[in-house]
């Protein structure tokens, strides 16, 4: 998603310096275009030779190095970028930019652009709880300086406490926000994902190879497009993405609970959870044992939770899935009728690339109006933006309907 995307990294000199060079790494991988600034003192921490070998370009350092030794002059670099980003961003640097200060090459780029910058604070958890250093935070953000948690965990000093750079991945998803247009603004979307577990002894359960990672790409795309999200996810493998809410779940009848809780503080839902239809009858207290009789296992029907909130809609736009092996079109139909949903994504468990576990997603997406519209093979990502795209479309309906 940041195909062509020119990112200006700020390096400042903190001992996280060094993550700075996984973090280019993950944006060249993601397709952008990288340049990386480094203050004097990140030069103490890590080589200019390792960005320059990671991102293909020349590393900046210097501001009153001839311009001849660039490829622009250094003001071009605000010009250059779609972004920029500051990992690590130790407290010097923060206190700097908040003042205005402008006295080497990364300051003085920053204080020239008007483009989208993130910030990562990165520094020992006493000095960033130190009042002055959370005035300065403040101070940047009420300027639209988007300021990233810090992550807590062993230091540096071998303390414990807030003020880890973020990993890479997290760093590039804020990124991926930061750059991604605010079109789903003021939406309060509930997102469920992944499988439930339904269990019948202390040790063992039936369920289903959902992996999540349809529903966490709509939680992620979702947050990116401006809304809040909330997720209702059963268990996975999977990072949490940084949703304003999770809640994680185990069975059916806990995804049903916690569903009917947020349910009406929604305005979209989005069923993308593989619930258990069924779960055993009877939970046994103790393991049970193994013999050589047949093991008889009594199911009984869990809540149909979409059924249940498609009742009592009201104004919500209500999005389900249908994950069939057989007559996809005409089973899809029919749940889209049976459960009044807005419009329902479909997808063919035989088809290579559309099942579980993957990364791609093969979708038909079908309206109340029965016009089925198919895509190619794509990334769950991508997908996860042509399902978002189409409740755009069904929110600027509904609220025309309204008028």
């Amino acid at each position: 998603m940041l195909s062509g995307k020119k990112i200006v990294l700020g390096v400042a000199g903190g001992i996280a310096a060094y993550k700075a060079a996984e973090l280019t790494r993950a944006l060249i991988k993601e397709g952008a275009q990288v340049k990386v600034i480094m203050t004097k003192s990140a030069g103490e921490f890590i080589s200019p030779l390792t960005f320059q070998t990671l991102s293909g370009n020349m590393v900046y350092t210097d501001m009153f190095v001839p311009t001849a030794k660039y490829d622009m002059a250094h003001i071009s670099l605000a010009e250059f970028a779609d972004a920029f980003v500051i990992a690590p961003a130790t407290g010097n640097i923060i206190g700097k930019i908040a003042a205005g200060i402008g006295d080497d090459l990364l300051t003085t780029t920053i204080m020239a652009s008007d483009k989208p910058t993130l910030i990562c604070p990165a520094m020992n958890d006493k000095m960033l709880a130190n009042p002055l250093v959370q005035d300065n935070i403040n101070r940047l953000k009420k300027y639209g300086y988007v300021i990233m948690d810090s992550g807590y965990g062993e230091l540096a000093c071998k303390t414990q406490g807030a003020g880890r750079l973020p990993d890479a991945s997290a760093i590039v998803e804020e990124i991926e926000t930061l750059l991604t247009p605010k079109d789903l603004t003021g939406q309060k979307i509930l997102v469920t994902a992944g499988p439930t577990e339904e269990p019948f002894d202390p040790v063992r359960f039936i369920t289903n190879s959902s992996s999540g990672k349809m529903g966490y790409a709509l939680a992620r795309v979702a947050r990116r497009r401006g809304a809040e999200v909330t997720l209702i996810t059963g268990p996975t493998d999977l990072p949490l993405p940084p949703c304003k809410k999770v809640v994680q779940i185990r069975t059916a009848q806990e995804m049903y609970a916690a569903v009917l809780e947020h349910f009406k503080k929604s305005t979209v839902v989005i069923k993308a959870a593989a619930v258990a239809d069924y779960r055993p009858a009877v939970l046994a207290k103790e393991k049970i044992k193994k013999n050589n009789q047949p093991f008889p296992l009594m199911l009984e029907r869990n809540p149909d939770i979409i059924a249940q909130i498609g009742k009592s809609k009201g104004n919500r736009i209500l999005v389900g899935f249908a994950m069939e092996t057989e007559n996809l079109l005409a089973n899809a139909r029919e749940k889209l009728h049976k459960k009044k949903l807005d419009f329902i994504v479909a997808n063919n468990l035989r088809e290579d690339g559309a099942g579980f576990q993957t990364d791609t997603n093969i979708i038909t997406i079908i309206d109340t109006s029965g016009k089925a519209e198919s895509f190619p093979k794509m990334t769950k990502i991508e997908a996860a933006d042509k399902i978002l795209d189409r409740i755009k479309e069904a929110i600027r309906r509904k609220g025309k309907s309204k008028k």
